[in-house]
């Protein structure tokens, strides 16, 4: 869902609301990124939201997510240019709870791609957290050659 952002709808959020702080998903594209003020991961904006508490926030990513936040930020204005995920407005506590139940919707990966998947969510598991948030550096990230992922 984070691909149905462009650029122009940053620069139309920016010219509407040009005091609003602009936060962007790092899954959203290029350009996007670029014209964002902070990009980083869900828990990442959460932070940013709740350790600034800035006047006014565009979340660039999944709709929903500014009412979490909002709750913990209760002087911040969220302002909503919605981009809806139609995956994850499909999953409910009864939908889990009959999955489980009926033992159904079971989801098969190859063992091969489970065990880098397993690696690599451990690895982020035992990382130690960050003294500081990290901030999604876009300059750095154009600058990086391939990476191939273990």
């Amino acid at each position: 869902m984070h691909e149905r952002f462009e650029a122009e709808d940053i620069r139309q959020v920016r010219e509407a609301w040009p005091e609003a702080q602009i936060l962007a998903h790092p899954e959203c594209p290029a350009e996007v990124l670029e014209l964002a003020d902070f990009a980083g991961s869900t828990s990442a904006m959460t932070d940013y939201v709740v350790r600034r508490q800035p006047r006014q926030v565009v979340l660039i990513t999944e709709c929903s997510m500014a009412d979490n936040i909002a709750a913990e930020a209760p002087n911040t204005e969220f302002v909503r240019p919605c981009n809806l995920c139609p995956h994850m407005k499909r999953i409910s506590l009864e939908n889990i709870y009959q999955a489980l139940r009926h033992e159904q919707f079971e989801v098969l990966v190859a063992p091969d791609i489970a065990a880098r998947a397993r690696l690599s969510v451990q690895r982020m598991i035992d990382l130690p957290p960050p003294a500081v948030p990290a901030r999604y550096d876009l300059v750095k990230a154009r600058h990086h050659v391939d990476v191939e992922l273990i």
